[in-house]
C-alpha cells in the first residue's frame, strides 16, 4: 500500500490533476442539483455568492504555501494565477505583461469544452467570473482592478474562451 508521502513526481501530478477534475466535477453536479430544483438565474446567484467566498479562501491558501506577500502586484497575481486549481486541467496563458497591467488568458475550459461536446451552448459564466477572478486579483493585491474583455455569453474566438485584464492602480483611483 503506498502513502502519498512515498508517491514519484509524477504521481503526485497526476493525483493534484484528478483532484482538480474531481473538485470541478463536483462543483458542475452541485450548480446541475441547484439549477433542476430552482431554475438558472437562483443557480448561477448562489454560485456567484459561492465563488465571492471561495476565491479569496483559495488565494489566500496560495499566498501561503508559496509566500507570495501581500501587495506584490501584478506579478505576483500572475504567479498564483499559475496554482490555482483551473491551471492544472484547462489551458491558459498570459498574453501581455507588464508592472502595470497583464492579460490573461482561458485558451480551454472543461466546463464549455464538455457543454460543446454535449451540443450546449457555451454555460454564461461571465457575471460568475467577474466575481471569481475579482475577488482573487483584489486578495492578491487590493489595488488590482479586473475587467472582462470576454466571456460567456459573449461571443469568443475558438481558441479564447475568457480574457481578462488586471490593472495595477493607485488607492486614490
Amino acid at each position: 500500500m503506498k502513502n502519498i508521502e512515498d508517491l514519484s513526481k509524477e504521481d503526485l501530478i497526476g493525483l493534484l490533476t484528478d483532484s482538480s477534475k474531481n473538485w470541478l466535477a463536483h462543483d458542475g453536479l452541485w450548480f446541475q442539483e441547484v439549477e433542476k430544483k430552482y431554475g438558472m438565474d437562483t443557480a448561477i446567484d448562489l454560485d456567484r455568492s459561492a465563488w465571492k467566498r471561495f476565491t479569496v479562501i483559495e488565494a489566500k491558501r496560495i499566498m501561503k504555501r508559496f509566500g507570495i506577500e501581500p501587495d506584490g502586484g501584478i506579478p505576483a497575481l500572475i504567479q498564483a494565477l499559475q496554482f490555482r486549481l483551473y491551471a492544472h486541467i484547462n489551458k491558459q496563458e498570459i498574453v501581455e505583461e507588464s508592472d502595470r497591467h497583464c492579460i490573461f488568458r482561458m485558451n480551454t475550459c472543461r466546463v464549455q469544452d464538455a457543454r460543446k461536446r454535449k451540443g450546449l451552448p457555451d454555460f454564461p459564466c461571465k457575471s460568475v467570473g467577474i466575481i471569481e477572478y475579482g475577488y482573487f486579483a483584489q486578495t492578491i493585491d487590493p489595488r488590482i482592478k479586473t475587467t472582462c474583455l470576454i466571456c460567456p455569453p459573449d461571443p469568443h474566438p475558438e481558441d479564447v474562451i475568457c480574457s481578462w485584464r488586471f490593472d495595477l492602480v493607485p488607492h486614490s483611483e
